[in-house]
């Protein structure tokens, strides 16, 4: 899902092209998703980030289907109406910068073939520490904070887990500049540690 404005970002550039240690976003989530055992990856473009879907266009990076660019729940429904995308689903948000295969391939795992839907959370209070905004939070459970990470199952009912999952690399979701600054310390960190 990489159709967003990034308006709270206050970046230049649109939110996925935005560089985290001179790499676009979307590259990284990208770069993630090759790791894993994901076998198909598409990207959910909108007329909200024309410069993001030219870059994965010309870089070849996956398939990008055109969205209205209306939010991302409509953006998501309009996907799955789809013929070519058949659930079980994967939906990864463009702001997770430090996603990793290994991390996508536990969520899989953990979905295995159920049916139901899947919303991955992170505690809010793993976001306050890491000292990244919290933008949303799941309903009743305050506590929890969605990550852009969604395992869409194969029934139309409304039956959706919740995957809790205390992962910084699933808590920093880049969508403010001090997210931004999180992400490149940790990289650097990573690096550092020859990770």
């Amino acid at each position: 899902m990489c159709g967003g404005e990034g308006t709270r970002l206050e970046s230049p550039h649109e939110k996925p092209l935005h560089p985290i240690e001179g790499t676009a976003m979307v590259d990284r989530v990208l770069a993630g998703l090759r790791e894993s055992e994901i076998e198909t990856i598409y990207a959910a473009v909108s007329p909200n980030a024309p410069a993001t879907q030219a870059h994965l266009e010309r870089a070849d990076a996956a398939t990008t289907i055109e969205t209205t660019g209306d939010g991302y729940v409509a953006d998501l429904m309009a996907l799955l109406e789809r013929p070519e995308l058949a659930p079980p689903i994967l939906t990864v948000a463009a702001d997770l910068p430090l996603l990793e295969g290994p991390v996508v391939d536990r969520i899989l795992a953990a979905h295995g073939d159920s049916a139901a839907s899947r919303t991955v959370c992170v505690p809010a209070a793993l976001k306050r520490r890491l000292g990244v905004s919290i933008d949303a939070r799941l309903e009743p459970a305050d506590h929890l904070a969605p990550t852009g990470v969604n395992v869409v199952g194969k029934t139309d009912d409304s039956t959706t887990m919740t995957d809790v999952r205390y992962d910084p690399r699933l808590a920093v979701n880049v969508n403010r500049l001090e997210g931004a600054r999180v992400a490149a310390d940790r990289l650097q960190r990573r690096s550092a540690e020859g990770r």
